[in-house]
C-alpha cells in the first residue's frame, strides 16, 4: 500500500466514524489512531522520547 492509498484509507475512516458516530467519535478514533502509530514507531526504534522532547523544546529559527 502505498503512502497515498493509506492516507485516502485513513481520511475515509475518520470521515465514516464521524458520520456513524459524531464528532466525538472521530477525534477519539483519530487520538488512538495516533498514540497507536507513535507506540509502533517507538518500538521499531524510529521515535524515542528524548528526542521528542527535544523537539518539541528546540528553538525554532529559519
Amino acid at each position: 500500500m502505498t503512502r497515498g492509498q493509506f492516507g485516502f484509507l485513513a481520511g475515509f475512516l475518520v470521515v465514516a466514524v464521524w458520520a456513524l458516530g459524531g464528532a466525538g467519535a472521530a477525534a477519539a478514533a483519530t487520538v488512538a489512531g495516533l498514540v497507536g502509530w507513535l507506540l509502533v514507531r517507538a518500538r521499531d526504534g524510529h521515535v524515542s522520547l528524548p528526542g521528542l522532547a527535544d523537539r518539541a523544546t528546540a528553538d525554532r529559527r529559519r
